[in-house]
Protein backbone atom coordinates (compact mmCIF):
# COMPACT_ATOMS: atom_id res chain seq x y z
CA UNK A 1 0.00 0.00 0.00
CA UNK A 2 0.82 3.65 -0.71
CA UNK A 3 1.24 6.18 2.17
CA UNK A 4 -1.07 8.48 1.94
CA UNK A 5 -2.03 11.66 4.34
CA UNK A 6 -5.36 12.85 4.82
CA UNK A 7 -5.33 16.70 4.53
CA UNK A 8 -6.68 20.24 3.35
CA UNK A 9 -10.00 20.46 1.54
CA UNK A 10 -12.17 17.33 3.01
CA UNK A 11 -10.21 15.52 6.41
CA UNK A 12 -13.49 14.18 7.01
CA UNK A 13 -14.07 12.66 3.59
CA UNK A 14 -10.19 11.63 3.18
CA UNK A 15 -10.12 9.84 6.59
CA UNK A 16 -13.39 7.86 5.94
CA UNK A 17 -11.80 6.86 2.08
CA UNK A 18 -8.51 6.00 3.74
CA UNK A 19 -10.20 3.29 6.30
CA UNK A 20 -12.57 1.88 3.72
CA UNK A 21 -9.21 1.23 1.40
CA UNK A 22 -6.95 -0.40 4.18
CA UNK A 23 -9.86 -2.54 5.76
CA UNK A 24 -9.99 -3.88 2.09
CA UNK A 25 -6.61 -4.65 2.18
CA UNK A 26 -6.79 -6.75 5.44
CA UNK A 27 -7.28 -10.06 6.08
CA UNK A 28 -10.78 -10.91 6.75
CA UNK A 29 -9.78 -14.18 8.33
CA UNK A 30 -7.98 -12.84 10.87
CA UNK A 31 -8.29 -10.07 13.77
CA UNK A 32 -7.42 -6.70 13.33
CA UNK A 33 -4.79 -5.88 15.82
CA UNK A 34 -4.93 -2.12 17.47
CA UNK A 35 -1.90 -0.69 19.04
CA UNK A 36 -2.14 2.69 20.82
CA UNK A 37 -0.73 5.32 22.78
CA UNK A 38 -1.97 5.19 26.65
CA UNK A 39 -3.31 8.80 27.21
CA UNK A 40 -6.71 10.03 26.87
CA UNK A 41 -6.34 10.80 22.84
CA UNK A 42 -4.85 7.37 22.22
CA UNK A 43 -7.37 5.53 24.51
CA UNK A 44 -10.53 7.35 23.19
CA UNK A 45 -9.35 6.37 19.43
CA UNK A 46 -8.43 3.07 20.42
CA UNK A 47 -11.96 2.43 21.41
CA UNK A 48 -13.78 4.30 18.74
CA UNK A 49 -12.02 2.10 16.08
CA UNK A 50 -12.46 -0.85 18.16
CA UNK A 51 -16.26 -0.83 19.00
CA UNK A 52 -17.07 0.36 15.25
CA UNK A 53 -15.18 -2.01 13.83
CA UNK A 54 -16.57 -4.75 16.24
CA UNK A 55 -20.03 -3.08 15.41
CA UNK A 56 -19.10 -3.73 11.50
CA UNK A 57 -18.80 -7.48 12.58
CA UNK A 58 -14.85 -7.56 12.67
CA UNK A 59 -13.08 -9.56 15.21
CA UNK A 60 -10.45 -6.79 17.16
CA UNK A 61 -7.52 -7.19 19.51
CA UNK A 62 -6.37 -3.55 21.29
CA UNK A 63 -2.92 -3.55 23.07
CA UNK A 64 -1.73 -0.65 24.52
CA UNK A 65 2.03 0.96 24.84
CA UNK A 66 3.37 0.51 28.34
CA UNK A 67 6.02 2.60 30.69
CA UNK A 68 8.68 3.28 28.76
CA UNK A 69 8.00 1.54 25.85
CA UNK A 70 7.46 2.37 21.93
CA UNK A 71 6.25 0.72 19.31
CA UNK A 72 9.41 -0.16 18.03
CA UNK A 73 10.22 -2.28 20.58
CA UNK A 74 11.11 -5.84 20.09
CA UNK A 75 8.58 -6.88 23.55
CA UNK A 76 5.62 -4.73 21.26
CA UNK A 77 5.96 -6.48 17.87
CA UNK A 78 6.07 -9.85 20.11
CA UNK A 79 2.68 -9.07 21.44
CA UNK A 80 1.44 -8.01 18.33
CA UNK A 81 2.85 -10.91 16.40
CA UNK A 82 1.18 -13.32 18.27
CA UNK A 83 -2.23 -12.12 17.38
CA UNK A 84 -1.20 -13.37 14.09
CA UNK A 85 -3.19 -10.11 12.49
CA UNK A 86 -4.31 -9.67 9.43
CA UNK A 87 -3.99 -5.94 9.83
CA UNK A 88 -2.68 -3.28 12.05
CA UNK A 89 -3.92 0.07 13.54
CA UNK A 90 -1.47 2.48 14.96
CA UNK A 91 -3.00 5.21 17.25
CA UNK A 92 -1.34 8.43 18.40
CA UNK A 93 2.12 6.62 18.57
CA UNK A 94 3.89 8.90 16.41
CA UNK A 95 4.90 8.33 13.08
CA UNK A 96 8.24 6.79 11.47
CA UNK A 97 9.13 5.50 8.62
CA UNK A 98 10.11 1.94 10.18
CA UNK A 99 7.31 -0.75 10.11
CA UNK A 100 6.08 -1.78 13.33
CA UNK A 101 5.31 -5.27 12.11
CA UNK A 102 7.38 -6.03 8.71
CA UNK A 103 4.93 -6.78 6.07
CA UNK A 104 1.44 -6.90 7.84
CA UNK A 105 -1.04 -4.25 6.31
CA UNK A 106 -0.99 -1.32 8.65
CA UNK A 107 -2.76 2.04 9.05
CA UNK A 108 -1.44 4.78 11.05
CA UNK A 109 -3.71 7.78 12.46
CA UNK A 110 -1.65 10.55 14.31
CA UNK A 111 -1.34 13.83 14.78
CA UNK A 112 2.40 14.38 15.83
CA UNK A 113 4.95 15.88 14.01
CA UNK A 114 6.22 13.27 11.68
CA UNK A 115 9.42 11.68 11.68
CA UNK A 116 9.51 10.23 9.07
CA UNK A 117 6.65 8.59 6.23
CA UNK A 118 5.51 5.15 7.10
CA UNK A 119 6.77 2.57 4.53
CA UNK A 120 4.15 0.48 3.24
CA UNK A 121 1.37 1.70 5.36
CA UNK A 122 -1.66 4.37 5.00
CA UNK A 123 -0.90 7.29 7.09
CA UNK A 124 -3.91 9.70 8.51
CA UNK A 125 -2.22 12.47 9.80
CA UNK A 126 -3.98 15.53 11.42
CA UNK A 127 -0.40 17.10 11.97
CA UNK A 128 -0.27 21.01 9.81
CA UNK A 129 -3.90 21.09 9.67
CA UNK A 130 -5.61 24.26 11.04
CA UNK A 131 -7.18 23.73 13.43
CA UNK A 132 -5.53 20.26 14.83
CA UNK A 133 -7.69 17.06 14.35
CA UNK A 134 -6.18 14.99 17.90
CA UNK A 135 -5.75 10.90 17.06
CA UNK A 136 -9.72 10.17 18.56
CA UNK A 137 -11.40 12.57 16.17
CA UNK A 138 -9.31 11.35 13.11
CA UNK A 139 -10.48 7.86 14.43
CA UNK A 140 -13.74 9.12 14.51
CA UNK A 141 -14.02 10.87 10.87
CA UNK A 142 -12.51 7.41 9.53
CA UNK A 143 -14.70 5.00 11.84
CA UNK A 144 -17.53 6.38 9.14
CA UNK A 145 -16.90 4.10 6.56
CA UNK A 146 -18.11 1.26 8.18
CA UNK A 147 -21.10 2.27 9.61
CA UNK A 148 -23.33 4.97 12.00
CA UNK A 149 -20.68 5.85 14.60
CA UNK A 150 -23.04 9.22 16.27
CA UNK A 151 -22.77 7.42 19.46
CA UNK A 152 -19.20 6.99 19.72
CA UNK A 153 -18.70 11.05 19.04
CA UNK A 154 -18.22 11.55 23.11
CA UNK A 155 -14.83 9.44 22.60
CA UNK A 156 -13.61 11.81 19.82
CA UNK A 157 -14.48 14.59 22.63
CA UNK A 158 -12.46 13.22 25.00
CA UNK A 159 -9.70 13.28 22.67
CA UNK A 160 -9.59 16.63 21.72
CA UNK A 161 -10.10 17.80 25.59
CA UNK A 162 -7.38 14.86 26.60
CA UNK A 163 -4.70 17.16 24.63
CA UNK A 164 -5.49 20.66 24.96
CA UNK A 165 -7.65 21.04 21.86
CA UNK A 166 -10.70 22.18 23.98
CA UNK A 167 -10.31 25.74 22.54
CA UNK A 168 -10.24 24.71 18.98
CA UNK A 169 -13.04 25.31 16.42
CA UNK A 170 -14.51 21.69 15.60
CA UNK A 171 -18.29 21.22 15.61
CA UNK A 172 -17.91 17.64 16.71
CA UNK A 173 -16.83 19.32 20.03
CA UNK A 174 -19.12 21.42 20.08
CA UNK A 175 -22.01 18.89 19.72
CA UNK A 176 -20.53 16.26 22.18
CA UNK A 177 -20.20 19.04 24.76
CA UNK A 178 -24.23 19.68 24.27
CA UNK A 179 -25.22 16.37 23.95
CA UNK A 180 -22.86 14.52 27.32
CA UNK A 181 -22.16 17.89 29.35
CA UNK A 182 -18.99 19.96 29.15
CA UNK A 183 -18.27 18.88 32.54
CA UNK A 184 -19.00 15.39 32.46
CA UNK A 185 -16.36 15.21 29.63
CA UNK A 186 -14.01 17.25 31.32
CA UNK A 187 -14.17 15.57 34.55
CA UNK A 188 -14.00 11.88 32.43
CA UNK A 189 -10.80 12.98 31.11
CA UNK A 190 -9.00 13.66 34.12
CA UNK A 191 -9.85 10.24 35.57
CA UNK A 192 -8.85 8.51 32.13
CA UNK A 193 -5.44 10.04 32.03
CA UNK A 194 -4.89 8.78 35.74
CA UNK A 195 -3.87 5.41 35.42
CA UNK A 196 -1.19 5.48 33.27
CA UNK A 197 0.65 8.44 35.08
CA UNK A 198 0.75 6.00 38.38
CA UNK A 199 3.83 4.19 39.35
CA UNK A 200 2.46 1.04 37.80
CA UNK A 201 1.03 2.82 34.22
CA UNK A 202 -1.57 0.12 34.01
CA UNK A 203 -4.62 2.36 31.94
CA UNK A 204 -6.03 -1.25 31.24
CA UNK A 205 -8.82 0.26 33.80
CA UNK A 206 -9.38 2.98 31.47
CA UNK A 207 -9.47 1.23 27.94
CA UNK A 208 -12.09 -1.21 29.69
CA UNK A 209 -14.51 1.44 30.77
CA UNK A 210 -14.01 3.29 27.39
CA UNK A 211 -14.82 0.10 25.18
CA UNK A 212 -18.03 -0.75 27.33
CA UNK A 213 -19.50 2.27 28.27
CA UNK A 214 -22.05 4.80 26.48
CA UNK A 215 -20.97 8.07 27.74
CA UNK A 216 -18.63 9.99 30.57
CA UNK A 217 -20.66 9.90 33.59
CA UNK A 218 -20.81 6.26 33.65
CA UNK A 219 -17.06 6.67 33.82
CA UNK A 220 -17.32 9.67 36.62
CA UNK A 221 -20.47 7.77 38.70
CA UNK A 222 -19.22 4.37 38.16
CA UNK A 223 -18.90 2.41 41.15
CA UNK A 224 -17.29 -0.44 39.40
CA UNK A 225 -13.83 -1.81 39.99
CA UNK A 226 -12.42 -0.02 37.03
CA UNK A 227 -14.21 3.40 37.88
CA UNK A 228 -12.73 2.70 41.39
CA UNK A 229 -9.20 1.83 40.29
CA UNK A 230 -9.32 5.67 38.13
CA UNK A 231 -10.52 7.51 41.28
CA UNK A 232 -7.56 5.75 43.26
CA UNK A 233 -4.95 6.40 40.58
CA UNK A 234 -5.93 10.14 40.31
CA UNK A 235 -5.39 9.72 43.96
CA UNK A 236 -1.54 8.86 43.48
CA UNK A 237 -1.36 11.15 40.99
CA UNK A 238 -2.20 14.36 43.05
CA UNK A 239 -0.24 13.18 46.16
CA UNK A 240 2.83 12.85 43.87
CA UNK A 241 1.93 15.84 42.23
CA UNK A 242 1.84 17.64 45.58
CA UNK A 243 5.40 16.46 46.32
CA UNK A 244 7.14 17.16 42.89
CA UNK A 245 4.83 21.24 43.36
CA UNK A 246 7.79 22.26 45.16
CA UNK A 247 10.53 21.01 43.82
CA UNK A 248 12.65 24.23 42.76
CA UNK A 249 13.94 25.12 39.02
CA UNK A 250 17.20 25.91 38.49
CA UNK A 251 17.47 28.56 35.66
CA UNK A 252 20.17 28.83 32.88
CA UNK A 253 20.34 31.36 29.55
CA UNK A 254 16.81 30.51 28.48
CA UNK A 255 16.40 27.25 30.07
CA UNK A 256 14.62 26.43 33.11
CA UNK A 257 14.82 22.94 34.47
CA UNK A 258 12.87 21.25 37.02
CA UNK A 259 14.52 17.79 38.85
CA UNK A 260 11.65 15.32 39.99
CA UNK A 261 12.13 11.57 41.33
CA UNK A 262 9.29 10.39 41.10
CA UNK A 263 7.51 6.71 39.85
CA UNK A 264 5.01 8.72 38.39
CA UNK A 265 4.87 10.11 35.47
CA UNK A 266 4.04 13.60 36.16
CA UNK A 267 6.88 15.47 34.32
CA UNK A 268 4.81 16.65 31.63
CA UNK A 269 2.08 17.92 33.90
CA UNK A 270 5.32 20.04 36.02
CA UNK A 271 6.50 21.46 32.76
CA UNK A 272 2.83 22.42 32.03
CA UNK A 273 2.59 24.25 35.02
CA UNK A 274 5.62 26.06 34.73
CA UNK A 275 5.50 27.18 31.04
CA UNK A 276 3.02 29.57 32.64
CA UNK A 277 5.42 31.25 35.33
CA UNK A 278 8.70 30.88 33.52
CA UNK A 279 6.72 32.31 29.84
CA UNK A 280 10.31 33.54 28.41
CA UNK A 281 11.61 30.34 29.09
CA UNK A 282 11.91 26.47 27.77
CA UNK A 283 11.26 24.79 31.13
CA UNK A 284 12.53 21.11 31.36
CA UNK A 285 10.79 19.08 33.61
CA UNK A 286 13.07 16.18 34.35
CA UNK A 287 12.00 12.60 36.25
CA UNK A 288 15.22 10.35 37.40
CA UNK A 289 12.91 8.46 38.78
CA UNK A 290 10.27 7.37 36.39
CA UNK A 291 12.18 4.12 35.15
CA UNK A 292 15.45 2.78 36.26
CA UNK A 293 18.46 3.90 34.57
CA UNK A 294 16.55 6.55 32.68
CA UNK A 295 15.76 10.27 33.01
CA UNK A 296 12.35 10.86 31.20
CA UNK A 297 11.73 14.73 30.83
CA UNK A 298 8.85 16.68 29.13
CA UNK A 299 9.46 20.00 27.49
CA UNK A 300 7.67 23.10 27.23
CA UNK A 301 7.42 26.58 26.57
CA UNK A 302 4.87 29.80 25.87
CA UNK A 303 7.95 31.82 23.96
CA UNK A 304 7.31 30.08 20.74
CA UNK A 305 10.05 28.33 20.51
CA UNK A 306 10.60 25.49 18.15
CA UNK A 307 11.02 22.73 20.92
CA UNK A 308 11.53 19.98 18.36
CA UNK A 309 13.90 21.83 16.75
CA UNK A 310 15.42 23.01 19.97
CA UNK A 311 16.07 19.05 20.86
CA UNK A 312 17.09 17.77 17.59
CA UNK A 313 20.25 20.99 17.65
CA UNK A 314 20.83 19.40 21.38
CA UNK A 315 20.61 15.67 20.47
CA UNK A 316 23.07 13.34 22.32
CA UNK A 317 24.74 10.67 19.75
CA UNK A 318 22.85 7.76 21.68
CA UNK A 319 18.94 8.91 22.19
CA UNK A 320 16.96 6.50 20.16
CA UNK A 321 13.18 6.96 18.90
CA UNK A 322 12.02 8.08 22.66
CA UNK A 323 14.08 11.40 22.32
CA UNK A 324 12.24 14.62 20.34
CA UNK A 325 8.85 13.34 19.38
CA UNK A 326 5.51 15.17 19.75
CA UNK A 327 4.64 18.99 19.05
CA UNK A 328 6.65 22.01 18.21
CA UNK A 329 5.50 23.03 21.90
CA UNK A 330 5.11 19.92 23.81
CA UNK A 331 7.79 17.45 23.56
CA UNK A 332 10.14 15.55 25.62
CA UNK A 333 11.95 11.89 25.34
CA UNK A 334 13.65 9.69 27.90
CA UNK A 335 17.82 9.10 27.94
CA UNK A 336 19.62 6.57 29.76
CA UNK A 337 21.53 8.27 32.51
CA UNK A 338 24.70 8.39 30.87
CA UNK A 339 23.26 10.00 27.84
CA UNK A 340 21.09 12.43 30.06
CA UNK A 341 24.30 14.10 31.59
CA UNK A 342 26.19 14.70 28.50
CA UNK A 343 22.69 16.22 27.30
CA UNK A 344 22.44 19.03 29.81
CA UNK A 345 25.86 19.17 30.43
CA UNK A 346 24.92 20.75 27.08
CA UNK A 347 22.79 22.63 27.82
CA UNK A 348 25.12 24.09 31.14
CA UNK A 349 23.39 22.87 33.81
CA UNK A 350 25.68 20.38 34.41
CA UNK A 351 24.53 20.64 38.59
CA UNK A 352 21.58 18.34 37.17
CA UNK A 353 23.38 15.43 36.21
CA UNK A 354 22.52 12.10 37.65
CA UNK A 355 24.52 9.78 39.50
CA UNK A 356 24.05 6.36 38.87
Amino acid sequence: MIGRLASALDSRAACRMAFADVLAAFDAARPIAILSHFDADGLAAAAVLSRALEQAGCRVVVHLTGKGETPWDDSVAARLSAEQPGGLILADLGTRAEPVLPGCPTLVIDHHVPTGEPKGAITLSGNGLAPEPTTALLAWWAAGAVGDVDDLLWLAAIGLIGDMEEGRDFPELAEAQARWGKTALRDAVSLINAPRRTAAADAGPALRLLLRVDGPKAITKGTDADAEALRAAKAEVRAAMDVAKRAAPIVTGDVALIPLDTPCQIHPLIAQQWRGRLKDKIVIAANRGYRPGWVHFAARSASGRDLIRFLAEHRPPNADSRYGNGHAQATGGALRVSDWNGFISDLGIPQAQVLS
